[in-house]
């Protein structure tokens, strides 16, 4: 069974993200604000990680940095599901290897089959 990581303060976001991966048939984990997503990402091990820019204890690209310093966990995909689609945001995320990006609002119906393209 495929793993994913949901990082992402806004609850609804998290349960919608949540439920359409796990009916896709992935175990989720969830958190909250970026340490407990490094945390979680150190001790799963996921095969995806789903990762909101805004968090509120640090952004998320700077997370993304912190996980592709960590050898346990640098390859692991990081796709950045955000409503900030200005250029600054992209351009912010755009250097992070091995990341994608999907823009919120989601598409419930090729959601879980978009995020399934990032993993190997």
């Amino acid at each position: 069974m495929k793993k994913a990581l949901v990082v992402d303060d806004n609850g609804s976001n998290l349960t919608l993200e949540k439920d359409l991966l796990e009916i896709a048939g992935y175990q989720v984990f969830v958190a909250e604000d970026a340490s407990s997503g490094i945390a979680i990402a150190r001790k799963e091990k996921p095969d995806v990680i789903l990762m909101d820019v805004r968090l509120p204890d640090m952004r998320g690209s700077e997370a993304a940095l912190i996980i592709r310093e960590d050898k346990d966990i640098k390859d692991i995909p990081i796709i950045f599901v955000t409503a900030s689609v200005m250029a600054e945001g992209k351009e912010e995320i755009k250097n992070i290897r091995n990341s994608g990006f999907i823009g919120k609002p989601i598409n419930t119906r090729t959601f879980a089959k978009e995020i399934g393209q990032y993993i190997k």
